[in-house]
């Protein structure tokens, strides 16, 4: 099995520009009942779950037929799924979408006042998330273990 690579620099700006990706920023929610709505209820799941040699032309089309397409594409970026076809997008499409998504906002979404499911999206949204520093122990300060003593 092959392993997923990072997606390049063209490939996330692309995705940034993505309407798809931008549909998922505005019809995110909370809930989970846009999944009882999927058109993807009354379909095998092994549709959106194709091996890696065969293609997914078929999920991604009835995909696009669906009303809920941003609210799912929107819970996959969420949680970080990279398995199969979710709002109508391959993984390796949603790898690069998933870059934009924890990067930053679209200024579309962020021009527009914060109301409905996506009130938590703003400025804080567009923050990348860095790494906590940890904090340095002085060079004199005593070992809490205690693996100094003797």
């Amino acid at each position: 099995m092959t392993r997923a690579r990072m997606p390049r620099p063209h490939e996330v700006a692309a995705a940034r520009r993505d309407p798809r990706l931008l549909r998922a920023f505005n019809e995110q929610q909370g809930d989970g009942a846009w999944r009882t709505r999927g058109a993807c209820q009354t379909v095998d799941p092994e549709t959106f779950f194709p091996a890696p040699s065969e293609p997914a032309d078929a999920a991604v089309a009835l995909c696009r037929t669906c009303d809920v397409q941003g609210a799912c594409l929107a819970w996959a970026l969420e949680v970080g799924d990279c398995h199969g076809v979710w709002g109508a997008t391959t993984p390796r499409e949603r790898r690069a979408m998933l870059v934009a998504w924890r990067s930053e906002v679209p200024a579309a979404v962020i021009s527009g006042p914060a109301t409905g499911p996506d009130k938590r999206l703003g400025a804080v949204a567009c923050l990348p998330l860095l790494p906590i520093p940890r904090p340095r122990r002085a060079v004199d300060q005593p070992d809490p273990v205690g693996a100094g003593t003797t």
